[in-house]
């Protein structure tokens, strides 16, 4: 019984965080608590059951984004692939292919306004780009590939956010030519300086 009840639980706070970032795009980063319990057709009081605050309600945004993000990585993941860049591979997959409504619901300017005017989860973003830093450092490529590719993958999206459009032709080339990015592990430049080594 109490597997079910948590699993009640998690579908209703994945459903408030949903609403939450649909509240928000449709009335801007101020939007009340009361917007939000409205979005989810839920009382406010059931919101505050979840969410004691608007901060924490911002912060739970990130961490389901994060989480979904982290699952859909995992799903990429193919298990009969045991060459060096991987891992790579599934998050390119993932960022490319997975995103889909999250992406345009969760990335919306508003969506980002809001979230990026708590240190908490300035906090909560650095962390988990460092995490994943660290794990796409460790996965067999060289360090100048992995670079390119997590700096390549950033700024698709920012041009996606900024430009308020998306691409699909040339969506699909930088996917690929990512992926082919981690068909060989060693430099791209013999004999080039690594910053991210000398840094260390």
């Amino acid at each position: 019984m109490g597997a079910v009840l948590q699993r009640d639980a998690d579908r209703t706070r994945r459903a408030l965080l949903d609403a939450a970032a649909a509240a928000i795009r449709a009335h801007g980063p101020g939007v009340s608590l009361d917007a939000v319990a409205r979005e989810a057709g839920v009382s406010k009081g059931g919101l505050l059951h979840h969410f004691r605050t608007k901060d924490a309600l911002l912060v739970g945004i990130v961490e389901e984004w994060t989480a979904r993000f982290d699952a859909a990585v995992q799903r990429h993941i193919d298990p009969d692939d045991d060459r060096p860049g991987r891992l790579c591979r599934a998050h390119i997959r993932a960022a490319f292919d997975d995103l889909g409504v999250d992406h345009q619901l969760w990335g919306h300017p508003s969506v980002l306004a809001a979230l990026l005017a708590l240190p908490e989860v300035l906090h909560r973003a650095r962390a988990s780009e460092d995490r994943w830093r660290s794990d796409l450092g460790a996965d067999g490529l060289h360090p100048q590939r992995s670079l390119l590719i997590a700096r390549t993958l950033d700024g698709m999206w920012m041009s996606e956010l900024l430009e308020g459009r998306v691409d699909h032709i040339e969506r699909q080339q930088t996917r690929d030519l990512l992926l082919e990015l981690t068909e060989q592990s060693g430099p791209l430049i013999p004999g080039a300086t690594d910053a991210r080594r000398d840094s260390s």
